[in-house]
């Protein structure tokens, strides 16, 4: 992991607009009669139906989805009483999380008060204007007293993140270290060195998870809080043991667990050696640990390690709860967050944990394969499964609990609106999903070798989509499962170079041949070429041994396409196949042709690559709104390949009448529809969106796409081949496990249309 300076910090805050967060209008406001709609008179409407109904300002303004960050800068992260401004870079940094990670609004607002009765009041006086409260930062004992009372006074989420959060996601991470380490958490000892507000929750948590308080010893800074203690606060005497133990080093003898909420390098190697076997250490103080990771882990071979910092394994990150704990009371209007519904977040975190951990987490943490184990206890912050796991785990627990004022009753549409807050729409590829596992079909996948694709084989198996056959051999492609950690039950493993594939081959080669007789293929050249696997993927497709085929992994996919024309073929009334991605955008779906196959095609090829991506676009059960595009406009330039687009649009209209089709036309007019039809009212796609977009060349699309993508503007499903004879769908070196089963998926529809295609041929 990169290590944090102070020159790249303040770089990072400075750098363009200062801050980190910024309010953007979500209504339209370009015209008078907008900013009428917004202010005055339009305003005084929604004002008066919350007058007459509080609730409706739910439907009517931003308070269902936004949330107050509110501090007084007495207790920020590990730099202590700084003060409410310079506290306001956490405060706006947490805005950011919420929205990022779940979609919900901050405004953060920083109270220049100490006093606990007059923050209080502050907080209650503009509290309307929030959905929820994330009190942050704010010094024990007062952060007790202060987020108690908000709770008891105010119908809407309090929630004191410092104090629960870390509880929560610790709680979650020690249930499972537990699990791993064969303990029972009403049997170990645990050890607390910390005994502020964070301590004291995290404490409180793992007593209701089972742990039993004769088993708990807590040290602050004057020692263990034991009998002898005198005047101390009511929040530590809770945890007062009867122990005659003064010191965390006698503390820390035999313990089975240790949780450090307090100051760096408090806790020796010698501490940790004197544990109990098979030791668990959160030694969570920021920004450095109360040991380091490598003394730790170097003390005992046995030892479960946490830290609060993303560059070691298992950091106990309170991002991991509250944007999506929020997220779940704000869409049930909860009034407040209850005990039952922190509970539900910890064991929803908790079970995430030991799911298999999608490829987008792997890529961006820089890891090759991270399953359930002593170094991944916890999910990592980037998991995008926490929003639609945590959320309606804790939604549900304050439904049944009877604090929400909202039920939901559609689970699934919930969790469909859970995705679409992350910014991308992905009810296309779920539904081909459903599509796909009603009659998952035989698919062949041709580089089983390579890791990526290994997996996704095993992972479209485990979801119903298809039956994989992997081609490759055996032992190797099971030693590469055993590392990646997936297994091969029921899965096909092909040798097709092995003796017992020998008649195989022979019958895919005399095949072959038999075609291509006429065009300089041997029987010797084809028996040749069943030693290739993408001749051989692809001739079991042909004969009807599989149903689709995936490739391109290692392959150049310049020579697996010209293999594909030569044993597959093209489509009857075609000359040309193409590809295309589907782009999943904010504002809706994009279809880009030709991404992958035509480098610089003719008009001819441009007509065939349009019909395709009509046909396909069909497939994916939307009607084309299609533009042909160029760096000119409707014959600005008669040369070159404006010109080539500009005929092959003619005779598109010509051919299909009634498709909505036009160009050639620059990309912006493309995409604005009030501007292209302002621009050049007679345009043939006048008040239409534009869905489909036809590329002059091969550089224009492929580079359009990998723009999208990497400026973060799109998610893709793709390449999708267009106008092969047979499901043919090649991948790329950059496509990860979720990629290519987004591509199986689409294979097997193509396998299944193609069969009634077949079926309806031969009836006649």
């Amino acid at each position: 992991m990169t290590k944090i300076t102070k020159e790249a910090a303040l770089l990072y805050h400075s750098q363009g607009k200062p801050g980190k967060i910024e309010v953007v209008p979500t209504k339209p406001y370009s015209t008078q009669l907008d900013l009428s709609l917004a202010y005055s008179p339009g305003v005084a409407e929604p004002c008066l139906e919350i007058e007459k109904d509080p609730e409706k300002a739910y439907e009517y303004t931003s308070k269902g989805n936004l949330v107050a960050v509110i501090s007084n800068g007495t207790a920020v992260l590990g730099l202590g009483d700084i003060g409410a401004l310079a506290g306001k870079p956490v405060m706006e940094g947490k805005g950011l999380l919420f929205k990022i990670f779940a979609g919900i609004d901050v405004f953060d607002i920083e109270v220049n008060e100490k006093d606990p009765d007059k923050f209080i009041q502050a907080v209650k006086a503009i509290s309307p204007t929030f959905g929820g409260i994330n009190l942050e930062d704010i010094k024990a004992p007062e952060c007790f007293e202060i987020e108690n009372r908000l709770k008891a006074e105010l119908d809407i989420p309090v929630m004191h993140d410092d104090q629960h959060g870390t509880a929560i996601i610790s709680g979650a991470g020690l249930l499972n270290a537990l699990e791993i380490q064969g303990k029972k958490i009403e049997d170990v000892k645990i050890v607390v060195n910390g005994a502020g507000a964070s301590a004291i929750s995290c404490t409180k948590l793992y007593v209701m998870l089972g742990a039993k308080k004769e088993n708990i010893v807590m040290v602050d800074s004057k020692g263990v809080i034991n009998a002898e203690r005198t005047n101390l606060p009511e929040s530590k005497k809770q945890f007062v043991t009867d122990r005659k133990i003064y010191t965390l080093e006698d503390a820390m003898r035999g313990a089975d667990v240790f949780l450090g909420l307090s100051k760096a390098d408090v806790v020796t190697v010698e501490m940790v050696q004197s544990m109990n076997e098979n030791p668990i250490v959160f030694a969570l103080a920021n920004p450095n640990p109360e040991i380091a990771y490598e003394k730790a882990k170097n003390a005992r071979t046995d030892l479960i390690f946490a830290t609060g910092r993303s560059d070691y394994p298992n950091q106990i990150n309170n991002v991991l709860g509250f944007p999506y704990i929020f997220r779940g009371a704000l869409d049930v209007r909860a009034t407040c967050i209850n005990e039952e519904m922190k509970l539900a977040a910890v064991y929803a975190i908790a079970d995430l944990a030991k799911k298999p951990v999608p490829d987008v987490v792997n890529a961006a943490y820089n890891l090759k394969r991270i399953s359930f184990g002593p170094d991944y206890i916890i999910p990592k912050a980037l998991d995008p499964r926490l929003l639609t796991t945590v959320s309606p785990a804790v939604a549900k627990a304050a439904i049944s609990s009877g604090v929400a004022r909202k039920v939901i009753t559609d689970w699934d549409a919930y969790e469909s609106k859970l995705r679409s807050l992350m910014g991308y729409d992905n009810k296309m590829i779920r539904r081909f999903t459903e599509m796909a596992k009603q009659n998952p079909q035989r698919i062949v996948f041709a580089e089983a070798n390579h890791a990526n694709m290994l997996n996704a084989a095993v992972m479209a198996y485990q979801e119903g989509i298809c039956f994989p056959i992997l081609l490759g051999n055996e032992e190797l492609i099971a030693k590469l499962a055993e590392q990646i950690g997936v297994s091969l039950e029921g899965i096909q493993v092909l040798n097709l170079r092995s003796p017992e594939e020998a008649d195989r081959r022979e019958r895919y080669a005399r095949v072959l041949a038999n075609k291509k007789q006429r065009e300089g293929v041997t029987l010797a050249e084809a028996r040749e070429k069943m030693y290739d696997r993408n001749y051989f993927g692809m001739m079991m497709v042909e004969v009807g041994d599989a149903d689709g085929f995936i490739t391109g992994t290692y392959t150049k996919y310049a020579e697996t396409i010209e293999i594909a024309k030569n044993i597959i073929g093209i489509r009857e009334g075609h000359k040309h196949f193409g590809a295309m991605h589907i782009m999943n955008t904010k504002k809706g779906t994009y279809f880009l042709a030709d991404t992958l196959i035509n480098r610089h095609p003719s008009t001819e090829t441009l007509v065939d690559i349009a019909r395709l991506a009509r046909n396909s676009v069909k497939f994916f059960a939307h009607d084309p709104v299609m533009a042909m595009v160029s760096y000119s406009n409707f014959g600005a330039d008669d040369q070159g390949s404006p010109a080539s687009v500009h005929e092959a649009v003619a005779e598109m209209q010509a051919r299909y009448p009634d498709l909505l089709i036009d160009g050639e036309m620059q990309i912006n007019f493309a995409l604005n529809t009030n501007l292209r039809d302002k621009t050049f009212p007679f345009n043939k796609l006048a008040g239409k969106e534009v869905n489909t977009l036809i590329f002059p060349n091969l550089s224009s699309a492929n580079s359009a796409y990998k723009m999208m993508l990497e400026m973060g503007l799109a998610e893709c499903i793709g390449p999708i081949q267009m106008g092969l004879n047979k499901p043919i769908h090649f991948t790329d070196i950059e496509s990860s496990s979720r990629d290519i089963v987004n591509l199986t998926t689409v294979a097997v529809l193509d396998a299944i249309v193609q069969r009634e295609i077949e079926k309806v041929k031969s009836s006649k």
